[in-house]
């Protein structure tokens, strides 16, 4: 999740870079924001750098990252998130948006119409997932359906 970054660089302030505390630290406060203390995590960085004698420039690193979590916090509700299932790491969300858009799209020299990306895109996915023989199978009766009308057979009246 991308909050660990500015956990890890808030730690770094606090310990030396191969200090193994800063990774209890750093696992702590990533635990307090998981459960979607942001709040807490907020008043404890704070309350932290206010207790060591930091240089200058680890307090202004420190209130960087402290003023990142503030303006935030109304996006940081990873509690909720989990709850629900959703993926918190925006690495899962690039990753899929580059393997089914980017690839395909991204070709020098393309163009695209927004319904032939979008057909490409459902294709791309359902392949993707595993579904484009069943989808297949659908699109082929559904294309015989169109082509070849079933002609109902309620409306014919013998003339003989």
């Amino acid at each position: 999740m991308h909050v660990l970054e500015k956990l890890w660089s808030a730690a770094r302030c606090f310990y030396a870079p191969t200090d193994p505390d800063a990774e209890d630290w750093v696992a702590a406060h990533a635990a307090r924001l998981l459960n979607g203390a942001t709040d807490d995590t907020v008043t404890a960085l704070n309350t932290e750098a206010d207790q060591h004698h930091l240089t200058g420039e680890q307090r202004t690193a420190i209130d960087r990252r402290v003023r990142y979590l503030s303006n935030n916090a109304a996006f940081l509700h990873y509690d909720q998130a989990l709850a629900k299932g959703w993926p918190i790491g925006s690495g899962v969300i690039e990753g899929a948006a580059r393997h089914l858009v980017a690839d395909r799209l991204a070709i020098t020299g393309s163009r695209w119409s927004v319904p032939g990306a979008e057909a490409l895109l459902h294709l791309r996915a359902i392949i993707s997932n595993g579904d484009f023989t069943t989808y297949w199978r659908y699109h082929v009766h559904q294309e015989h359906a169109r082509l070849y009308p079933h002609p109902e057979q309620t409306d014919y009246r013998l003339t003989a």
